[in-house]
């Protein structure tokens, strides 16, 4: 499915914002397409980023953000010690699994941000000098920062993919409507 940004139904801000994440989460999804787990999980460039660390990576993020505005707590969060296995596949996990934990946590994230009385709620922060002075956000930021970390890592996704097999994102985006066009 290529997600593209819809236009939103006028005034429906909420649904803006989840079409953006939506997008963003479609280029990093697009990212291991037609690629198998060992080439998905390679690391071609000078950087530790592989494709489905990537995407794993970023599932974990969006829950981690979700359970932060929620008030609840994390059943995923990392510690020092575990921090690098959010970059990579671990202890027999697939590609496909990490896809269906994603699915699940975008699911729960718009259930989640249509079900807030306002986008203006906030919610508290952990102490981190990376996050406002104030130590509140609201659930409009929360949206826009990810879209802002999906984006950042959709574009190392790009950069990867193209290092393997010198397919672009609009290579990829063709792929995909080809596949979606083909007969069954």
């Amino acid at each position: 499915m290529v997600a593209l940004v819809p236009a939103e139904a006028p005034g429906d801000e909420r649904g803006a914002f989840l079409n953006f994440v939506e997008a963003q989460r479609a280029a990093l999804r697009r990212s291991l397409l037609g690629l198998t787990e060992e080439q998905a999980a390679s690391r071609p460039s000078a950087s530790e980023l592989s494709l489905s660390g990537l995407v794993k990576h970023v599932a974990e993020v969006e829950l981690n953000w979700l359970r932060l505005a929620q008030e609840q707590p994390n059943e995923r969060q990392r510690t020092e010690e575990t921090w690098g296995e959010a970059f990579r596949l671990v202890d027999g996990e697939s590609i496909p699994e990490v896809l269906a934990f994603w699915e699940d946590v975008a699911k729960q994230t718009e259930v989640f941000v249509r079900s807030v009385p306002s986008l203006d709620d906030t919610f508290p922060l952990p102490p981190a000098p990376w996050f406002p002075k104030d130590g509140r956000v609201s659930v409009r930021w929360m949206l826009l920062h990810l879209v802002q970390e999906m984006g950042r890592h959709a574009g190392h996704a790009d950069i990867v993919r193209e290092s393997l097999d010198g397919k672009g994102s609009f290579d990829l985006i063709a792929e995909e409507n080809a596949g979606q066009n083909a007969p069954a």
